[in-house]
């Protein structure tokens, strides 16, 4: 596909028939378009960036901390109301904050003897939105 302002992609070209091995598991084509594998290669996140990204990823595979994030893109809350909301211990919520703050996922304000958690940034909130229309959309689902 032609884009304005951008060279032609050329189409990979092969220097002899793509068979599969004896194992029948690895491509022995040689392409010829190594300009376009270096430029990919170039534009790849770098392997700290990938690797704070799965840590996230990580963190939002534990649906009680999905709940958690859920109840906080709806308003700033205590340890002791996220526990009734979410129906766990205080200190079991207090750990989850505890990973999600450490990821910067979730914020801490204290007041007096109490602390209030909030979503670190609008980043997650749309995460979490974009994630969740993606289930609903896949499987047919209500909220």
């Amino acid at each position: 596909m032609f884009t304005p302002g951008k060279p032609p992609v050329r189409a990979l070209v092969s220097r002899r028939p793509a068979t599969l091995s004896t194992a029948g598991k690895r491509c022995t084509a040689v392409h010829a378009d190594t300009p376009t594998l270096v430029r990919l290669r170039s534009q790849l996140v770098s392997d700290r960036t990938a690797a704070a990204l799965a840590e996230t990823f990580r963190l939002l595979g534990d649906p009680t901390r999905v709940r958690l994030l859920d109840a906080l893109a709806q308003s700033e809350l205590c340890v002791c109301n996220l526990a009734s909301i979410i129906g766990l211990s205080e200190s079991a919520v207090s750990h989850q904050l505890r990973l999600l703050r450490g990821a910067r996922l979730v914020r801490a304000r204290r007041s007096g003897r109490l602390v209030f958690y909030a979503l670190d940034d609008r980043h997650i909130l749309t995460l979490l939105q974009q994630g969740s229309r993606h289930v609903r959309e896949a499987t047919g689902t209500a909220r």
